[in-house]
């Protein structure tokens, strides 16, 4: 990373004025990184981002050029086939040196795009910031949405290994954790740990509202495993459609390898064999860092043992922050009405993380390493 001063844009435009994007625009007004944040988007979403104090100046799609023409940065925040579409004509209204990236959720069609419509002088880096709201729009940007969430950037090849070094330092700024991936590599692990569950939980339910219609099975006996596993059967498609059909080859990939993989434990659904299967799948899974945004390092995690009543988990983090001790993740494991449960908590360093299980210790709670 580089060792210089901070990257400081004077003029920050964001295309695409969503959860994303008003997210961004928000952190950057938090942190004081630009002088002017422009927001190019809907009129009724411009005037509601300037309300919230999300932008400063908004201009309306049709005036795109005009909005980014004099931007040292500039942020994509539509849905995919939308910034594949805007990438020419941004890379030409931008002023020379000035650097343009995207949030998209897959990066191998934006980047050959940008890559083949370049222009000297201009530099884009592929974005992935792996956070996101079950709320949507403006209305639910939040400048704290990338704390702790991983960065995903994918330069072209031209972009110098300065520009590269104030990209991933400007994430961490935000409070993500930049990570360089090319973009191939990303839409391949994309597919693996997050367009392949989509897909499986699509199918899974929609399996089941097929028995329940043919033999009316009571989906009543769904229990919270069942609804865990499927929650994400929910999303809508509009949100899934660019993503399915920007990354359809390595998501075919995917759905051929969990295809075969399922026949085998098919065959061995019988058979003492599938234990291995369960024990493979345990060492894997509690191998995977439990912090939940994106492609993720190791936390050092305590478990806490809590009573079932309102605003123990308050208390907790209060205590914790009077110490100036930050939680970087947190997850309610277990609990039963009336009866408590289990938090998991997520520390960046094992130090922090002793110091406070002593502190909660202290505090009466029964409290210990993972």
């Amino acid at each position: 990373m580089s060792s210089g001063p901070p990257y400081a844009p004077e003029r920050i435009a964001i295309v695409g004025v969503g959860l994303i994007g008003g997210s961004l625009g928000l952190a950057f007004k938090r942190l004081g990184i630009g002088r002017e944040i422009v927001g190019i988007s809907r009129a009724e979403t411009l005037e509601t981002a300037q309300g919230l104090g999300v932008i400063d100046i908004g201009y309306p799609y049709e005036a795109l050029e005009r909005g980014v023409q004099a931007a040292d940065l500039v942020f994509l925040c539509t849905p995919i086939f939308r910034i594949l579409s805007l990438l020419p004509e941004v890379l030409a209204a931008v002023p020379r040196g000035a650097l343009v990236s995207d949030v998209g959720s897959t990066k191998q069609e934006i980047v050959s795009r940008a890559t083949a419509v370049g222009r000297g002088g201009v530099h884009f880096i592929g974005g992935h910031p792996m956070a996101g709201s079950e709320r949507t729009g403006v209305s639910a940007a939040d400048p704290f949405l990338f704390q702790n969430a991983i960065y995903v950037f994918t330069p072209t090849p031209e972009v110098p290994e300065a520009v590269c070094d104030r990209f991933a330092d400007l994430a961490k700024r935000l409070g993500a954790r930049p990570m360089r991936m090319h973009p191939a590599t990303h839409d391949r692990v994309a597919a693996a740990v997050s367009h392949l569950p989509q897909l499986m939980a699509t199918a899974l339910v929609g399996e089941i509202g097929r028995l329940n219609e043919a033999d009316r099975l009571p989906l009543q006996m769904a229990a919270g495993g069942f609804r865990d596993m499927t929650r994400i059967a929910s999303s809508p498609y509009e949100m899934w459609r660019d993503i399915c059909q920007t990354n359809a080859e390595p998501i075919r990939e995917m759905i051929d390898r969990y295809i075969e993989a399922l026949r085998g434990l098919r065959d061995r659904v019988d058979q003492d064999g599938l234990a291995e299967d369960f024990a493979f799948a345990n060492r894997i899974r509690s191998s995977i860092p439990k912090d939940s945004k994106g492609f993720l390092h190791p936390l050092h995690e305590i478990l806490l043992i809590v009573e079932d009543r309102p605003g123990v988990i308050a208390k907790v983090a209060d205590a914790l922050a009077e110490v100036d001790v930050n939680i970087d993740d947190i997850e309610v494991l277990k609990v039963r009405e009336g009866e408590g449960g289990t938090i998991r908590m997520g520390f960046d360093s094992r130090e922090t993380a002793e110091r406070s299980v002593n502190i909660l210790e202290r505090m009466g709670y029964r409290v210990r390493m993972r």
